[in-house]
């Protein structure tokens, strides 16, 4: 927390080479925690065995290609943990560290599930929402500190689902993720791994309830 204040303060290339060793200290840190991370997960989602920290952190270089902030670094270091790494495409349990207590730039945050999931899969998804009942409601009222993120929803019901199922509220969202802002003591505490392990077993149903539907989508027979 402490490199990334100093980062926000000064996020500029000549900085950050004055501080880059800090920064692989950083980053060293980082891995090796995610590295503990992942079996502690794989523990009750075995889906995510055999992961790597490489298959699951990001670089800290922003994309600057199509934004009007042209700040070079990211004011927060990450790690997705899914089945088959951060590109497949499945949902999974993400967690930042940053300078802020909340926020999605520089915020301390967790979340679960998938930002933006592909027309098919978001269909089939959306097919066993409708036809189950309250099971998708009851999966997210179990993710206890977790919310799912509003931003994006629609404010309809798609057309071809039925606007008086008893999930017909989560029909409307097009971004399946819950998130948690815990703050800084949160990831300040002594324990932390089991902190995580305990807050991300609770979006377990909801997780593999996504990636149920991705894996139909992908192969429907």
């Amino acid at each position: 927390m402490t490199f990334l204040q100093g980062l926000e303060a000064n996020n500029n290339r000549e900085w950050f080479t004055g501080h880059k060793d800090d920064y692989l200290a950083v980053q060293s840190r980082f891995n090796s925690f995610v590295e503990r991370l992942i079996p502690a997960i794989a523990a009750f989602d075995d889906t995510v065995e055999g992961l790597s920290a490489k298959d699951c952190t990001y670089r800290i270089y922003r994309d600057t290609r199509f934004s009007s902030d042209k700040s070079p670094y990211k004011l927060h270091i990450g790690a997705f943990i899914c089945p088959g790494g951060k590109k497949s495409g499945f949902a999974g349990y993400y967690f930042q560290v940053g300078p802020h207590d909340d926020g999605y730039t520089a915020g301390n945050m967790l979340a679960a599930g998938h930002y933006c999931l592909d027309a098919a899969a978001l269909r089939v998804l959306r097919e066993d929402i409708a036809g189950g009942g309250t099971e998708f409601s009851d999966i997210v009222d179990k993710a206890k500190g977790f919310s799912l993120e509003e931003e994006n929803k629609l404010k309809r019901v798609p057309n071809g689902f039925p606007k008086d199922c008893a999930c017909a509220e989560y029909l409307k969202y097009r971004s399946y993720c819950l998130d948690c802002f815990p703050g800084k003591d949160y990831m300040l505490q002594r324990d932390l791994l089991s902190a995580l392990v305990s807050s991300f077993e609770s979006t377990h149903p909801f997780v593999a309830y996504i990636n149920r539907a991705i894996a139909y989508s992908r192969n429907p027979d």
